[in-house]
């Protein structure tokens, strides 16, 4: 029976996908084998060693201590794209909010509460709130992923001109763009040429404040910006200088921060980009989907940690090996196996930034191999199934 913590409350389409004859799932659980959160902080919280994995019901993980989790051999999950359609709504929305001035005259509307011939009112005031059409605008888009691409063929339809750049496009992310997304010719033209950028890109010691001065200085004047991947991307000092002195007409941020809320040109959202009900379920439904192939068939997909590896399961025995990556790897889990006298009727290794993973089928008598594969060299943690 695998036991799972939950940190956060998960949609209950995701714990059905836990059986019951499987799994017991609760808030208490002291010895874990998995654990699904949302928003929960764990940089604090011990990670017992029966700990195997970590499933995150949405993209970021900068809750989770992902290096320490590796040390240990703990695989972290994340659900790319699960929620990039709410995203992708409200990133629309947040273009329209920072061209039409919506935000700002409804605070101006509801000011006049009390006052008589509000009607009038209103028409003599409402050129003070006037705004372009996004129509036939330059949009440029920073990384399109599972979210980024979406925002610039929902911008497409809406006849937006969109420009797109991302060092790291997947061809199935280049499959899915409108044919009218153009390429931009580089990062530096991206940020000359439009009128709005929308950032999609994951927090990172890389990705701290790379949108600085350095941002600003190179972009169009009068850029409007949207933010809804993570507040650390933006180096706010740079920024208040940059709407200060008219580079940036309006920054539209799904991450409030002390310093920017109640500053000019800058609409705040209490991050409400996947706070959809659709959202929370996609979320908690692949996140428990990923941790059940994992605990119970050793199958990865969508670690942040560990590369993804995958076998059909037809009943063999598995054993599962988190190592190291190296040249020696696979002829010492061989020599291992051959040592033990077993034959490995199905294997499969991959590897991605520095970490490998193996999945190796047997009908053989392995029951104890956790153990002594632990000690093969590079080999982090090893567990037969």
């Amino acid at each position: 029976m695998h036991k799972i913590l939950t940190l956060n409350k998960i949609a209950e389409c995701g714990i059905e996908k836990f059986p019951k004859e499987n799994f017991a799932v609760s808030p208490d659980e002291k010895n874990p084998d998995g654990i699904i959160l949302r928003s929960y902080a764990m940089e604090e919280k011990d990670l017992t060693k029966s700990l195997l994995a970590v499933g995150r019901a949405g993209a970021g993980t900068n809750n989770i201590p992902v290096d320490k989790c590796t040390e240990k051999g703990i695989v972290v999950f994340n659900t790319p794209g699960a929620n990039a359609n709410a995203v992708k709504e409200l990133v629309v929305a947040g273009l329209l909010l920072s061209s039409r001035r919506v935000v700002e005259g409804i605070d101006w509307v509801r000011g006049l509460a009390g006052q008589e011939g509000i009607p009038k009112l209103v028409e003599k005031g409402k050129a003070d709130f006037a705004g372009p059409e996004i129509l036939g605008k330059k949009l440029g888009v920073f990384g399109l992923g599972a979210t980024g691409g979406r925002v610039a063929n929902a911008c497409a339809a809406l006849g937006m001109e969109v420009i797109g750049f991302d060092p790291y496009l997947s061809p199935d992310a280049a499959w899915s763009l409108s044919p009218s997304v153009r390429k931009a010719a580089g990062e530096d033209a991206l940020y000359a040429e439009c009128d709005y950028l929308s950032i999609h890109a994951p927090a990172t010691d890389e990705t701290k404040h790379k949108f600085g001065a350095a941002f600003f200085a190179k972009c169009k004047k009068g850029v409007r910006i949207m933010n809804f991947s993570r507040a650390e991307l933006f180096d706010n000092d740079a920024l208040k200088a940059a709407i200060s002195d008219g580079t940036v007409a309006c920054y539209v941020t799904d991450f409030p921060t002390d310093d920017l809320v109640g500053f000019d040109k800058v609409i705040a959202i209490p991050h409400l980009a996947a706070s959809t009900p659709e959202s929370e379920d996609n979320c908690a439904a692949m996140a428990a989907e990923q941790l059940r192939e994992y605990l119970l068939y050793g199958n990865i997909k969508n670690s942040v940690n560990f590369p993804d590896n995958s076998l059909f399961y037809g009943g063999l025995r598995r054993v599962c090996v988190l190592a190291l990556d190296g040249p020696g790897l696979a002829g010492e889990i061989t020599a291992f196996f051959a040592n033990k006298g077993i034959k490995m009727e199905n294997v499969s290794i991959k590897s991605r930034g520095g970490y490998a993973y193996a999945i190796i089928e047997t009908s053989g008598d392995c029951a104890d191999f956790a153990s002594g594969l632990e000690s093969v060299g590079a080999v982090i943690r090893a567990r037969v199934l």
